[in-house]
């Protein structure tokens, strides 16, 4: 059995050892950038095993100026008649792309003929518009960035460069995360979601509803998730890797563990404690960020009910208020087009030029 390898390590050793060295020698005078960067789990870090199964193995992306983008198919062809037909125990030869399955590739082992690597080489600014529907990452509208997916933002920024002529990495800088504005309305968001939903874990258990419960309960664990992300300047993964992302994530481990007891509760008082516990915690998160005001808060009751809270609206409010003359001061407080949308976790399969257009119309109609 073959021992595994991470993908990032992988791919870079190939890389070095095997491509480098067929595009140097065949163009010499070539100027590029190639590195890993985009979907994949190798991309992240969080690829095991199981991932080698589809679209993981001895790869790169390549890139190269629109000047020289119409040696594309000479490149590709020169890769695939000098490369190895394996690396490292893995398969450098794929499948040809599944029509029936968004383009999957997958491994395949042979040892004769001429190898179908998975090299992609493209424009940068092409692999841009694909990834998040725009090149122009020095002429972000604001209203853009909610349109713009969580999960590719972080396979953008979380990538590797082996090689970098382009100077590509520079590019990518320019969205290493959210700007302030686009920050604080997320900020807002999340709190003011929170808010709308603060009282009905303890209210729906009351009336022996206690699946309703949890799930309202989740979903609050969720936003404050996200609210951690924020405060760290992390974007969060989607969701296969979300909550492993958070346990990675630089906070607190209080925080943690009470949005664990809050979700793995099992009776409907250790729900509600653990929740407001969880809520205070990120609640000192804000006010330790020093993005607005310190926020005044305890753990109390709901309007003289007995429901613990600590009335997150008073977050949003604090944020919103920071937001007046920007672009978000009269935006509805909904969040990214990933999460209002609900479509965090389609990432590979959807045409995001195409969603990016949609949502900056909808936007603008605001």
């Amino acid at each position: 059995m073959t021992k595994f390898i991470k993908g990032m390590e992988l791919c870079e050793s190939f890389f070095n050892t095997c491509a480098k060295k067929i595009i140097e020698e065949n163009f010499p005078k070539l100027k590029y950038s190639a590195g890993l960067i985009g979907y994949g789990s190798d991309v992240l870090g969080y690829d095991d095993p199981i991932s080698t199964d589809h679209m993981w193995g001895p790869r790169f992306y390549m890139f190269l100026s629109k000047e020289d983008i119409s040696l594309k198919d000479e490149i590709f062809q020169a890769l695939c008649s000098g490369l190895p037909y394996t690396y490292e125990g893995y398969s450098v030869n794929f499948t040809e792309p599944n029509p029936n399955d968004n383009g999957v590739q997958k491994p395949k082992l042979i040892g004769t003929g001429r190898v179908n690597s998975l090299v992609f080489i493209k424009t940068f600014e092409e692999f841009l518009t694909e990834e998040i529907g725009t090149a122009d990452l020095d002429n972000i509208k604001p209203h853009e960035w909610l349109s713009f997916s969580e999960h590719r933002l972080l396979s953008l920024v979380s990538g590797k460069f082996f090689t970098d002529g382009l100077n590509c990495a520079e590019i990518i800088s320019k969205i290493k995360f959210y700007p302030k504005d686009v920050k604080l309305y997320l900020i807002a968001s999340n709190w003011e979601i929170i808010a709308s939903e603060q009282a009905f874990v303890k209210r729906c258990g009351e009336c022996g509803d206690d699946i309703g419960s949890k799930i309202i309960c989740s979903r609050i664990c969720e936003r404050l998730m996200r609210l951690c992300f924020l405060y760290k300047e992390a974007y969060a993964p989607y969701s296969k890797w979300f909550g492993t992302a958070f346990g990675k994530l630089d906070i607190d481990d209080k925080i943690k563990q009470a949005i664990s007891g809050a979700l793995s509760a099992e009776s409907l008082s250790q729900r509600e404690e653990k929740l407001a516990e969880a809520q205070a915690l990120t609640a000192e998160l804000h006010n330790a960020s020093g993005l607005t005001e310190p926020v005044d808060y305890k753990i109390e009751s709901y309007f003289g009910r007995d429901i613990k809270v600590i009335f997150a609206e008073k977050f949003s409010w604090a944020a919103s208020k920071e937001l007046i003359g920007t672009a978000f001061e009269n935006v509805p407080l909904l969040g990214t087009f990933s999460q209002a949308g609900g479509v965090a976790s389609i990432t590979d399969d959807m045409d995001f030029k195409k969603i990016a257009d949609f949502n900056r119309g909808l936007f603008n109609t605001i």
